[in-house]
């Protein structure tokens, strides 16, 4: 990777009362990268998490964040570092900009340097409207908007998030995710993702890596994890179409990635190397042609997860 390792781990490794939580944890994940972490429960992310942190010590291994030894150079880890968990806590009976006040003073920010900061952050999280209205008030998706907002309150290079879309609706698990890929490509912010909605993982992440038994078993972009488990990253997209553009077949293929374009009457079979579908869209939005449905069929991150645990167990 040409940029900057935000988080380095060699031989990382922790063991409790002879039990082996992380073993031998070879990692690497860049400046502005999402990075999703993945596994079983049990498999160590947790351990992990913890020990980038700076909150527990490896049996033995090294682990540094932006440079820093998480072991001997913890406090300074941490403020570099924000971590999202999957159960939030705020004082319930303060407003959204009381408890970002607080978080901003454990985080050593005086009043007069948060009070702006704060008024930024209930912008960028869509609440500046309620910036005074008590979180007891808040519905999960507004107290998860503004978990990510004390995240961020101290301009974080790290942050490192467990289910931040669990029991959301759709629109608020879109509106997180958007965030997450605004915060990578506009702040260059490097996000860990640990998450068991893998279609939402293979959205977003540059890369993703597969825990099981404390091992890092796989990592990689999810087209090169399809070949190593399937031998193909092969993907197929179907198109129903109506009034097909004669000029948009010559577009389709023009998209890096796809390899080949089918065509029976108005309906389109694009084979391609990666999930390209908004530039499918894109391209059918440009046209004369109308957009009836639009179906992928091949390997996604659920398919190789599952395939893989499964030769696991069997």
């Amino acid at each position: 990777m040409s940029r900057q390792p935000i988080i380095e781990t060699e031989n990382l490794t922790k063991t409790y009362d002879g039990f082996t939580a992380v073993d031998h944890l070879n990692l690497q994940v860049a400046e502005g990268e999402i990075f999703g972490f993945l596994g079983p429960n049990g498999a160590g992310k947790t351990t992990t998490i913890l020990m980038l942190l700076g909150l527990t010590e490896p049996t033995s291994g090294i682990v540094r964040v932006c440079g820093y030894d998480a072991t001997r150079e913890s406090l300074k880890v941490k403020r570099v570092t924000g971590y999202l968990p999957e159960n939030l806590g705020f004082y319930e009976d303060l407003t959204a900009e009381e408890n970002l006040r607080y978080i901003a003073r454990l985080n050593a920010i005086p009043d007069r340097q948060s009070r702006e900061r704060i008024h930024e952050l209930l912008t960028l999280i869509g609440l500046p409207e309620v910036a005074d209205h008590k979180v007891e008030t808040f519905s999960r998706g507004m107290k998860q908007r503004l978990g990510i907002a004390g995240v961020l309150i101290k301009e974080p290079s790290l942050v490192i998030m467990d289910e931040p879309t669990a029991g959301l609706d759709p629109e608020g698990a879109n509106f997180v995710l958007n965030l997450m890929v605004n915060l990578s490509t506009e702040q260059n912010l490097t996000v860990l993702l640990s998450s068991h909605l893998l279609h939402q993982v293979q959205r977003i992440c540059h890369r993703v890596g597969i825990l099981s038994k404390g091992r890092l078993v796989a990592e990689g972009p999810v087209e090169q994890l399809g070949r190593d488990v399937f031998g193909t990253s092969q993907l197929t997209v179907e198109v129903e179409l109506t009034d097909l553009d004669t000029h948009l077949v010559d577009s389709l293929q023009q998209i890096e990635g796809v390899a080949n374009v089918g065509r029976s009457g108005d309906n389109l079979l694009i084979t391609c190397d990666r999930d390209v579908r908004p530039q499918i869209s894109r391209a059918i939005l440009e046209s004369s042609s109308s957009l009836t449905q639009m179906k992928q069929h091949g390997y996604g991150l659920e398919e190789i997860y599952m395939r893989y645990f499964r030769e696991e167990t069997g």
